[in-house]
């Protein structure tokens, strides 16, 4: 157990569905600009690359990328593609095509992503039911279970690769803004570590994200990343209406079960007509 690491969360880089709005196309890979995105990411991080002394990843094929091309450095000092934890509890929330993973025999009949260890990935882990249902409830849980993971483990340095909408649940901090390829650093709360919550808190920015490839002034640039924060907050509201709109479905259904379950109660028993005269 290691109460004092430092977890480095990163957000993957652009992929098809952010730069498209696309939410149908399935298991999403990175565009070219994310591709960049996530290289020039080692490049800026040259410190990170030597201090990280394990890397997680979500397991859905963007994740993988970013892995592959953000920490290729620590990679390779660590050993290789097989040293990094492949973990399906971090992929995204949504229950949509793109936020969706792929099957362990799909990835692994795809030379990019079979140089992983893959093991972890269990039949369930594409279902988006039970564990990995995308309700609110069982989404708290999955976020609480992976801190929890972090928590146990030796390394001092760890660096989480994962998605925007689960990094929010994560931290606990549903309107933050991540750009694509985005580091920060984290840490247990050291009066609360040992809670089965055990939050983490934020303790800077390791590397902002969203490089577009050009030198423009800050202004713009502002204005850029304020847009693209407005898009990412509307994508998760959007979801969050979908859960409760189903949560409601689901409530409706068994108001509607329980009405049936006393009508016939009534009926089998029926009015007593015995009695003393």
């Amino acid at each position: 157990m290691a109460p004092t690491s430092r977890i480095y969360l990163t957000r993957h880089a652009e992929a098809e569905h952010n730069a498209t709005g696309d939410s149908l196309i399935a298991d999403a890979l990175l565009t070219p600009k994310g591709q960049q995105q996530a290289e020039r990411l080692a490049y800026m991080t040259p410190d990170l690359q030597e201090r990280v002394e394990l890397i997680v990843t979500s397991p859905l094929r963007r994740t993988l990328q970013t892995t592959e091309a953000g920490y290729k450095p620590a990679i390779a000092r660590l050993g290789g593609h097989t040293k990094v934890i492949c973990l399906p509890q971090l992929q995204e929330c949504n229950d949509v095509p793109c936020d969706t993973g792929s099957a362990r025999h799909v990835l692994e009949s795809q030379p990019d992503f079979a140089k992983y260890d893959l093991s972890s990935l269990t039949p369930d882990w594409t279902s988006k039911r039970g564990f990995y249902a995308a309700d609110p409830v069982s989404l708290d849980a999955r976020a609480q279970w992976v801190r929890q993971f972090l928590r146990e483990r030796p390394e001092q340095h760890i660096a989480v690769v994962a998605h925007g909408d689960f990094l929010r649940r994560l931290t606990d901090d549903p309107m933050s803004y991540w750009g694509n390829a985005e580091v920060r650093a984290f840490q247990f709360a050291p009066s609360s570590v040992a809670t089965d919550a055990c939050p983490i808190v934020h303790v800077e920015v390791i590397e902002k994200g969203d490089w577009n490839g050009e030198k423009v002034v800050s202004g713009t640039q502002n204005l850029s990343t304020m847009e693209a924060r407005v898009k990412q907050i509307q994508a998760s509201l959007k979801s969050q209406t979908n859960e409760l709109e189903e949560l409601d479905r689901m409530l409706e259904e068994t108001e509607r079960r329980q009405m049936e379950l006393v009508s016939r109660a009534s009926t089998t028993t029926g009015p007593s007509h015995g009695g003393m005269s």
